[in-house]
């Protein structure tokens, strides 16, 4: 995966360009951190769904970067010439996106088990996958099909009841 830091996406931006960069290549990593909170600090979401959200996530990452190996496709930046509103450039395939894939697994493993706060989550997923088309770096489809993979992860983990064993037996 080769990436290079993109130092025009920050240098003299607005604020709404910084807002695009911010939800395009940053927001991804405060969903994470806000699950790691609410698991040990504020203790809303268990061990298991924890586990069971960072599995989703790796596996749904997982797939993303494989389709993206075997399925071709130019990023909009390359094709339209204008410089994307991330903090890094990518220059792997585009399809599918990677990051609605990891965004969408979070938010509905979460959702899966607490639906106030995985509302939250799939609206800020919803956000991460608007920020890559906005951004330049992802044309609609590559955001839906990887929201669609996201999705359909939450679900395989859920109904296969990954890290059941770390429920405490009574």
């Amino acid at each position: 995966m080769n990436f290079y830091l993109n130092q025009e996406a920050v240098l003299g931006a607005t604020s709404s360009t910084l807002f695009v960069t911010f939800i395009a290549s940053f927001l991804i990593w405060f969903m994470f951190a806000g699950l790691i909170i609410l698991w040990f600090v504020d203790g809303r979401v268990k061990k298991e769904q924890a586990f069971r959200a960072f599995a989703a996530a790796l596996l749904a990452w997982v797939i993303a970067q494989m389709l993206k190996s075997l399925l071709p496709s130019v990023r909009p930046f390359l094709v339209n010439g204008q410089l994307p509103l991330t903090f890094t450039l990518h220059f792997d395939n585009a399809f599918p996106s990677s990051h609605s894939a990891i965004a969408f697994s979070l938010a509905l493993t979460l959702w899966l088990h607490n639906k106030k706060l995985g509302v939250i989550y799939l609206l800020l997923a919803i956000l991460v996958a608007i920020g890559r088309v906005t951004a330049n770096v992802h044309y609609v489809l590559d955001v839906i099909v990887g929201s669609m993979i996201g999705t359909m992860v939450a679900v395989v983990v859920e109904k296969l009841r990954l890290f059941r064993l770390l429920k405490p037996r009574k």
